[in-house]
């Protein structure tokens, strides 16, 4: 073989080498982040390695949620009767606060908690507060589990949310959907909850809703039922609802401190105006610090102490929020004349 041969073998010889090397890098990405073959090249990868989860969010959040057992005696023309009935609630604190849903510990004569790493303790009413269905409860272990929270969850309709909770006591069971209406967060809030089409069965009533990355968005609370012709009562499949996190977190702030929730109220109804801000008075109730005042229907409610007044929804929790006694100045159009009027804010008595 000639020199020149020999010459062009070699090159041959390299250019078919960098020519392989470079398919087995294109082919093979660990070897380029220098990881190698490694032990487990040739065997097949797990599928959980490139599976979508929501496992690291739940692991963050599913312990804080809890499983509620109220016992109630009911007294029958025979004799006593035992009753239990099932819900959920999700730890809020380290010292022991959960919440749950009133109807899930109405008239209870004693309440047990299932945590999930199998203690079972019993449990203290707080406080309740019927209008958003709600209650708190207490219990005295150490090592709980907090579920993460966030100050503002600026949830979105479209949101993945989960579902979180014991239906039918079959264990702590997860649904997924999205957020179908976010609702308002307001004192005055006494049924615009979160809507979303994540599954809640009887068991579910107290536990969370919460989003992709773990984080407690609401308290799940009721299905969407209707009547029928015959007056009986079905659920409507996908129409699921749930409080605010920012509302459940504002009543159990309030009841821990005060054993209750406080707001107040003027006593009248009204509207937003189309194109122009001030809120139209429809309805003003007898002897209400409203009608007191001098309130009337058809009256323009353009400010409250100095603040301009264009959403009603907004006017109402800015009511609710405000404490029974303060004396708030309005500013009234009425027949294109402007009156200012004051107002002492009552107290929103709510029937038991």
């Amino acid at each position: 073989m000639s020199s020149r041969q020999l010459l062009v073998f070699i090159f041959r010889s390299v250019f078919l080498g960098l020519v392989v090397a470079a398919l087995i890098l294109l082919l093979v990405p660990d070897l380029r982040r220098g990881a190698g073959f490694g032990d487990n090249w040739f065997s097949s990868k797990s599928p959980a390695a490139s599976r979508e989860t929501y496992y690291p969010a739940l692991s963050r959040s599913a312990p804080a949620v809890v499983n509620i057992y109220s016992v109630s005696i009911e007294n029958n023309y025979y004799q006593p009767r035992q009753r239990t009935s099932l819900g959920s609630g999700v730890i809020m604190t380290e010292s022991g606060y959960i919440i749950t849903c009133h109807h899930v510990i109405k008239d209870a004569d004693s309440i047990f908690v299932a945590l999930q790493d199998n203690r079972v303790a019993q449990a203290q009413i707080v406080g309740t507060d019927q209008l958003t269905d709600l209650a708190v409860l207490k219990v005295n272990e150490d090592n709980l589990h907090v579920i993460p929270q966030l100050e503002e969850t600026d949830l979105r309709v479209g949101d993945v949310v989960m579902a979180i909770g014991n239906p039918y006591n079959l264990g702590q069971t997860i649904t997924q959907g999205i957020v179908s209406r976010a609702g308002r967060t307001g004192l005055s809030n006494f049924v615009d909850f979160i809507q979303t089409d994540a599954v809640l069965n009887q068991g579910n009533s107290g536990g969370a809703l919460v989003d992709s990355n773990g984080y407690l968005v609401g308290i799940t609370n009721a299905n969407f039922q209707v009547r029928d012709e015959r007056r009986g009562t079905y659920i409507v499949d996908g129409i699921n609802f749930a409080v605010p996190y920012e509302l459940a977190k504002r009543v159990m702030e309030d009841i821990i401190t005060n054993g209750k929730v406080t707001r107040g109220q003027l006593g009248f109804v009204g509207e937003e105006l189309r194109g122009r801000p001030g809120i139209e008075v429809k309805a003003v109730a007898q002897n209400s610090p409203a009608a007191i005042a001098g309130l009337q229907p058809g009256d323009i409610i353009m400010a409250i102490d100095g603040i301009r007044l264009e959403s009603a929804s907004k006017t109402l929790d800015m009511i609710a929020e405000t404490q029974p006694g303060t004396v708030l100045e309005m500013e009234i159009s009425r027949n294109a004349r402007t009156i200012t009027m004051q107002v002492t804010v009552a107290e929103l008595m709510v029937p038991q």
